[in-house]
C-alpha cells in the first residue's frame, strides 16, 4: 500500500542541545502503520530485536539529557526500512531476518520499494545532514554518535562482548573512545564486534561522518543489559562520561 507513512520519519529530541555531540538512533521504534498489515508478523515477531533495537531510544534519550546533546530518532520499524543501509542493498528491505521470513517485504514492486526509501531512508538521512549544516554554518563542531543495540544470542551463538565500538579501522576517535572506556568500565568492551566493516551496518557513519571529516562513532550495546531505566541509565552514563573525557 502507498498511505501509511504520514509523518516524518525523523523525530528531533533536544534540538536546542549544546554539546558537540549529535545522537542518531536509526533503529529506535518497531511501529508498522496499520496499512502494512504488520507485514504479515506476529505481535511477538515485530516486539523482537529483528524489529528494533530494543532499549537503545530509551538509553539515546538518556545519553541526550546527561550530555545536553541533540538526538535524531527514527520513526519506523527497521522491517519497513533499514536507514543503516543504503537503497543498493538487499537488506535495507529485507524479505528474511535472520531466520524470520517477513511476508511484506516479499516481491515488492520498484514503485513498493521506492516508496519507502523517498517516505523513510530519505527523509531520515536529510534531517541529519540538516543539523549537521546547521552546526557548520554556526562554527560548532560535530562528533556524530549512533547509538544500537543487539541480542545476546544470534543464529544459536551466545555474545559475550557487552558493547561494540564499531568503525572504519582508521577511526582514531572510535579508538580513543575504546581506550577510555575500557579504563573506566568493568564491561566487556571490544573493537568491532559484534560486528564489523566487513558488515553492511557502517553507512550511517560513513555517510554522514567520515565523508563529511567529522568524529564519529558506533556503538553498540547488548540489549539485555539496557531494557530497564536503571541499565539504560547506567550505560548511559559509561558513554557521557568517555565522551566527556575526549572532548
Amino acid at each position: 500500500m502507498m498511505q501509511g507513512l504520514e509523518q516524518s520519519s525523523a523525530e528531533l529530541v533536544n534540538p536546542l542541545g549544546k554539546s558537540d555531540v549529535l545522537l542518531v538512533c536509526e533503529h529506535a521504534s518497531h511501529y508498522i502503520p496499520d496499512s502494512f498489515s504488520n507485514l504479515g508478523l506476529s505481535q511477538a515477531e515485530r516486539l523482537s530485536h529483528i524489529g528494533w533495537d530494543i532499549g537503545a531510544a530509551d538509553m539515546a534519550k538518556k545519553l541526550s539529557s546527561q550530555l545536553d546533546a541533540s538526538l535524531v530518532l527514527q520513526r519506523y520499524s527497521r522491517l519497513l526500512y533499514d536507514c543503516n543501509r543504503p537503497p543498493c542493498e538487499a537488506s535495507a528491505v529485507p524479505p528474511l531476518s535472520e531466520v524470520t521470513e517477513i511476508p511484506g517485504n516479499k516481491d515488492l514492486t520498484a514503485e513498493q520499494r521506492n516508496y519507502r526509501i523517498e517516505r523513510i531512508y530519505e527523509p531520515f538521512h536529510q534531517e541529519i545532514a540538516a543539523q549537521i549544516a546547521i552546526r557548520k554554518a554556526a562554527g560548532r563542531a560535530t562528533i556524530l554518535v549512533t547509538i544500537h543495540s543487539f541480542t545476546p544470542v544470534f543464529m544459536g551463538q551466545n555474545r559475550a562482548v557487552q558493547l561494540g565500538v564499531i568503525c572504519h579501522e582508521n577511526n582514531s576517535f572510535a579508538h580513543d573512545f575504546y581506550q577510555s572506556a575500557s579504563k573506566r568500565s568493568r564491561f566487556d568492551i571490544r573493537m568491532n564486534e559484534p560486528y564489523g566493516p566487513s558488515d553492511p551496518v557502517l553507512h550511517m557513519v560513513t555517510r554522514h561522518g567520515d565523508e563529511q571529516q567529522i568524529p564519529n562513532i558506533m556503538l553498540e550495546v547488548r540489549n539485555d543489559l539496557i531494557v530497564d531505566d536503571v541499565g539504560q541509565q547506567e550505560w548511559a552514563k559509561l558513554v557521557a562520561d568517555t565522551l566527556n573525557s575526549l572532548t
